[in-house]
């Protein structure tokens, strides 16, 4: 079992910045790769980033490809999304996931969820 704890959503301007956190705990959590989906009203859930278990490898949808960075810190066992030029379509519930493998977008075998922060960006 794997736990995700997301936390620094918020609301912002657009043009502004964010950073989200994951914090995770379980068992083999830094054996997992571990990914960032969104889910906007009426919308289908998307993984906008993804990074291997041992950070060398990395996906991004090409909705967020050049503005949001994932990252991981082994020792605080976090992982961010670090979202720059913020735009009123990036408002969604994000959720932080963890797969126990990835081929970009993907997650496979046991997956994990956490329970999401809001982000809103006003125009």
């Amino acid at each position: 079992q794997v736990q995700l704890v997301e936390s620094g959503g918020g609301s912002v301007q657009a043009g502004g910045s964010l950073r989200l956190s994951c914090a995770a705990s379980g068992d083999s959590y830094s054996t997992y790769c571990m990914g960032w989906s969104r889910q906007a009203p009426g919308k289908e859930r998307e993984r906008v980033a993804t990074i291997s278990s041992d950070g060398g490898s990395t996906y991004y949808s090409d909705s967020v490809k050049g503005r949001f960075t994932i990252s991981g810190d082994s020792a605080k066992n976090t992982v961010y999304l670090q979202m720059n030029s913020l735009k009123p379509e990036d408002t969604a519930v994000y959720y932080c996931t963890a797969g126990t493998s990835c081929i970009g977008p993907y997650l496979y075998g046991a997956r994990y969820w956490g329970l999401g922060t809001q982000v809103t960006v006003s125009s």
